[in-house]
Order: structure tokens, then C-alpha cells, then sequence
């Protein structure tokens, strides 16, 4: 295997990771966790039980949402990678999208670092008061962010960064995994994410379903519901 077909195969790998922690994170939020861990393990020269390793429901949603949260350093880290292999000045290049993508990538890398949990800016002098743009897929405005606690609408959010690795992947390396005509299995039950609210389609109302005034909640929340068409309101 070449060097660019190994470089792509890092970030398909991030990418992967980054698709299985969403759902993970969508199984556990709807309780419908579907795996498990073994009742006995040993490996090398240790051994754990069941009750040390199971998740209770509550766990596992926390421990869902860290792992959503790392895996998108994972893809910066692929991200920064990818660039410095690929180009030689990658800061420095000629086209702004290699250069808003290799710094987008290093400063998120840079502030998972040293605190993945709870992970803080941590912006170079030479990048601060900078606004790092590639039109329709990520914006990264630097001022005043040295020193802040990280947080995903800075750059536009999880899928922004989904987005960022698939242009480089796809736009600047040329592959030609786009993602759009996998063969997959049909998805079991209709779900639409909306941020975090999730949207999802019921053969009948439960009978602890709690009825929710419309206009309030789009007053809340600023989502407007959409019954369908006039017909079938």
C-alpha cells in the first residue's frame, strides 16, 4: 500500500470511529443499548469481572457522549496528520483551504491534548484574532478562544468536523469513497437529529406520552413543529 492510500485509510478509520460513537450515543439516549461485555475476561496477566466493567443505563450515556466528544479529536488528529504528510508547508501553503483546514485540525488537536475530557483552547500567538474558513463545511474564529473551555459551536459542530475530514479525504487527496452509494442495511426505525433532540417515527402514541403545546415549543426552543400537510393535520 502507497503512502496516499494509507493517509486516506486514517482518516476512513477516524471517520468510522467518529460513525459508531453517534451510534453508540443514539442507542444509549433511546435506551436501546444494544452491546454488551463479556461476563469473564482475562487478557495477559489480568482478569476482570462483569460487575467491574458493566454499564448501568446512566453510565453508559456519559460514557456515549465522551466518546462521541474524543472521537472527533481522533479526526483532527488524522486530519493534522494527513496535511503534514501531504503537503509540505501545509501552514504556509498557497491555497487557504489546506491552510483554514490544517490549522482547524491542529488547534482542536492542540486543545484535547492535555485535557481530553474537559479540553481548552489552546491557540498560538500566530493564530490568534484569525478567522480560519472553508465555505459550507467549517469556520473557526480564534479571538478571545486562548485559554476557553472548549466548546463544538466555536467551529460549528460535530458534524463540522465529519464534514472537514470527508473535503480533505475526498477534495484535496481524491478519493473517491464518498460515502453515498454504500450498500447498507435500511435502518430499522426512521430517527432525525436535530442538534441533540431526537425526532423519531412511532407506530402509536405511548401511553405516557406527554401532550406538547406547538407554539410553545417552538417559542422554548425556536424548532417549529410541521405536521404535514394541511390535509393531514
Amino acid at each position: 500500500m502507497d503512502e496516499k492510500k494509507k493517509i486516506i485509510l486514517d482518516l476512513k478509520i477516524a471517520e468510522l470511529q467518529f460513525r459508531l460513537a453517534v451510534a453508540v450515543r443514539l442507542a444509549t439516549t433511546r435506551e436501546r443499548q444494544p452491546l454488551d461485555v463479556p461476563t469473564k475476561w482475562s487478557h495477559g496477566k489480568h482478569f476482570v469481572t462483569y460487575e467491574e466493567i458493566a454499564l448501568r443505563k446512566d453510565q453508559a450515556e456519559i460514557a456515549a457522549q465522551y466518546l462521541e466528544q474524543t472521537s472527533t479529536y481522533l479526526m483532527s488528529l488524522a486530519i493534522k496528520e494527513t496535511l503534514k504528510k501531504t503537503y509540505k508547508d501545509p501552514k504556509n501553503h498557497t491555497d487557504n483551504n489546506v491552510v483554514a483546514a490544517y490549522q482547524i485540525a491542529r488547534l482542536i488537536r492542540n486543545a484535547f491534548a492535555h485535557s481530553p475530557i474537559r479540553p481548552v483552547w489552546s491557540i498560538n500567538p500566530d493564530c490568534r484574532d484569525q478567522v480560519f474558513v472553508i465555505s459550507d463545511i467549517i469556520s473557526l474564529n480564534t479571538a478571545a478562544l486562548d485559554g476557553k473551555p472548549f466548546d463544538w459551536r466555536h467551529y460549528g459542530g460535530l458534524l463540522a468536523l465529519f464534514r472537514l475530514s470527508k473535503y480533505v479525504r475526498i477534495d484535496l487527496l481524491g478519493d473517491m469513497d464518498t460515502g453515498k452509494n454504500r450498500s447498507i442495511p435500511k435502518p430499522k426505525r426512521e430517527i432525525i437529529k436535530q442538534g441533540d433532540l431526537i425526532l423519531e417515527q412511532i407506530d402509536k402514541i405511548p401511553d405516557d406520552a406527554v401532550r406538547v403545546d406547538p407554539a410553545k415549543f417552538t417559542e422554548e426552543t425556536g424548532i417549529k413543529i410541521v405536521f404535514g400537510s394541511d390535509e393531514n393535520q
